[in-house]
């Protein structure tokens, strides 16, 4: 007997940095453990947002992340640094700096 995980999460060297994910698609075990525990997205609203996910293998993508807690919870937090890191490499945002300096014009303006 197979065990139903191993119908809907694969991982295969070379594939998604060789992290878990979901069979058959480029989203991530981790992409589903974030959804689901810190934006609180039930597994129906999952797949109501990514209709080419089923039910069974968001499921399945959550009890591996259950089973497997620290070893996602680890590559999450490693690429929550590495954003953070790439972020502050890169600097403040041209858009961002563009409507800083138009909030700034705005605020010295004097009402009529």
């Amino acid at each position: 007997m197979v065990p139903v995980i191993t119908e809907y999460i694969a991982i295969r060297p070379g594939c998604n940095g060789g992290k878990p994910h979901i069979a058959g698609h480029r989203i991530k075990v981790q992409h589903v453990a974030v959804w689901h525990e810190r934006l609180g997205m039930s597994a129906e609203e999952i797949v109501a947002t990514y209709p080419t996910l089923s039910l069974p293998a968001v499921y399945a993508a959550l009890a591996y992340y259950h089973s497997h807690r620290d070893e996602i919870d680890a590559d999450i937090a490693a690429d929550e640094k590495f954003v953070a890191e790439q972020k502050a490499k890169a600097g403040p945002s041209l858009v961002a700096e563009k409507l800083k300096r138009l909030h700034a014009q705005d605020d010295s303006v004097s009402p009529g």
